[in-house]
């Protein structure tokens, strides 16, 4: 049995695979990333051999610490994303305890993520290969602790099924993870400053570790090659006994599971409250907008941008603290205005089956574009206003403001336009309704790399009237020009947006059934 689930977590990936060809360079891509993070750390590994035992034991246990860490925390946040063994799918199933625990177990290492694991956890073997035993050790300890990260994540994700089946539960979630992941860069430079001004605490702390479940397993075989035997072999028993009480864990609550699968369904709701429908017109294009307002405001695949978006700010302030130069801040507003303006380029995408609501009702093409693009603009429009005078207010010059202004608004403009006509051509692959935004879609990745970046390129070549006059601003230092690039930037802006919700109002008119065609086959 335990070779058929494994079998089984196989198939379903290479079948996967196999849906496009271009799904296939998608993982192929992805596998090439997760492989130069992996070489990098497993160089390091290697080259610790050669390193102070102290150090390399100090290094060792605080990356396995970690590691051990991330596996119980990632599964939380990322509580939505693809689990092609999924314990619920098991229920009516009578396949005995044991072996589903051990090929769930190993299917948990069948993946980018578990392979990482184990090739970098392997690494620290040939770390501690100053002599045979210290090097048993040390591939014992990888194997423990391997072992204790993946059942880690499955006693973890587990316990939370129920929590995560809530829809509440996975939009908090998922918009959560993305505040430190757009804040990485920061985050980073904040430890390794606090790591080099403590460095002489990083020893005793990875001591400290060595004697608790989270480094244990990863500090054997640096005991070992220090000489310490009986150490090593208290610490052995702690790993072990951590790995037993966690499968004894997930037993129970697996075992609950299986007869209690969680329940996702929704609750009674009182009716006779319109929301945004009833405050917004009563037309086509205002039903539109409230629709899509809501979707803003409850999706976390949209939502997700309204927290990025004010982040920029910060990444921007913390660039300038390390170069002395706040000069970056001028891009903050044309940024979210391309940010914002590109966001609804796959919007009929994420529709997916719900948009046979526009098909059957007969909305008129050109009053769907414009209600979704008139949702996107009743806050994108507040914020880049906000970030261009912020920006001239905290560096006080004020006289730039006329040029970045009028960029800024001609990108968002233009790029609304530009969007209400790609999304009404294109499907691509986006994640379905109710799941994580980081969930990986089947589909032709290709196409879908294909029209982004060529719609980015075309939004590039609109505003090149924009940009060329807010360049002849900053080479001649005249204010005519920042003041000219204030009317041209609105002006045309307004007039490509008009073209665009025109042109894609009449493509979604003529296209509507083939685009709900090819959104039936995303899912």
């Amino acid at each position: 049995m335990v070779a058929h689930l494994l079998r089984l977590k196989l198939t379903l990936l290479r079948n996967g695979l196999r849906r496009s060809p271009w799904q296939l360079v998608g993982m192929a891509i992805a596998g090439l990333y997760a492989l130069g993070l992996v070489g990098t750390l497993v160089v390091a590994l290697v080259l610790l051999r050669a390193a102070d035992p102290g150090l390399a034991q100090t290094a060792v246990v605080l990356g396995g610490s970690a590691a051990l860490l991330g596996w119980a925390i990632v599964p939380v946040a990322a509580s939505a994303a693809d689990m092609t063994l999924d314990p619920a799918r098991f229920t009516t199933s009578a396949v005995p305890m044991s072996q589903l625990l051990a090929g769930l177990a190993l299917g948990g290492l069948i993946g980018i993520p578990g392979v990482a694991t184990a090739l970098v956890a392997l690494a620290t073997v040939w770390t501690w290969a100053r002599g045979p035993l210290p090097a048993v050790a040390a591939l014992v300890g990888a194997a423990v602790g391997v072992l204790s990260c993946v059942v880690l994540s499955k006693v973890v994700t587990t316990a939370t099924a129920s929590l995560a089946s809530s829809r509440r539960f996975k939009d908090v979630s998922a918009i959560a993870f993305m505040i430190p992941l757009v804040l990485m860069g920061p985050i980073v430079a904040g430890v390794g400053r606090g790591v080099s001004a403590s460095a002489g605490f990083l020893p005793e702390l990875a001591a400290t570790l060595s004697w608790t479940p989270l480094g244990a397993a990863w500090s054997l075989g640096g005991d070992l090659a220090a000489g310490r035997p009986g150490p090593a072999a208290v610490k052995l028993l702690i790993a072990l006994a951590t790995l037993a009480a966690l499968l004894w864990c997930w037993k129970l609550l697996l075992e609950r599971a299986l007869v209690n699968p969680p329940y996702a369904g929704s609750g009674s709701r009182k009716g006779g409250k319109l929301g945004l429908f009833g405050l917004l017109p009563a037309t086509p294009a205002g039903a539109v907008t409230a629709r899509a307002l809501t979707y803003w405001l409850r999706d976390p695949r949209y939502s997700g941008s309204l927290v990025v978006v004010p982040l920029l700010p910060i990444l921007l302030v913390f660039q300038g603290s390390q170069s002395g130069d706040f000069g970056t801040l001028a891009i903050a507003a044309p940024l979210s205005a391309f940010l914002l303006a590109w966001s609804i380029s796959a919007d009929v995408s994420y529709d997916n089956t719900a948009f046979a609501l526009h098909v059957a009702t007969g909305v008129r093409g050109m009053d769907d574009r414009l209600g979704r693009a008139l949702a996107c603009l009743a806050f994108a429009l507040p914020v880049v206003l906000i970030f261009a005078v912020g920006q001239n207010f905290l560096t006080g010059s004020w006289q730039a403001l006329p040029g970045q202004l009028g960029l800024s608004l001609g990108i968002l403009f233009s790029g609304l336009g530009l969007s209400s006509v790609v999304s009404a051509r294109y499907t691509v692959a986006v994640p379905l309704p109710g799941d994580s935004p980081f969930k990986k879609p089947p589909g032709n990745v290709g196409q879908t790399l294909a029209v982004q970046f060529a719609g980015m390129a075309i939004l590039a070549l609109l505003v090149l009237p924009e940009a060329a006059l807010l360049i002849a601003e900053l080479v001649t230092g005249n204010a005519v020009f920042g003041w000219a690039n204030l009317v041209v930037g609105p002006v045309l802006g307004l007039a490509l947006f008009g073209a665009g919700v025109r042109l894609g109002g009449r493509w979604l008119d003529a296209r509507g059934p083939e685009l709900l065609a090819q959104l039936t086959v995303n899912r």
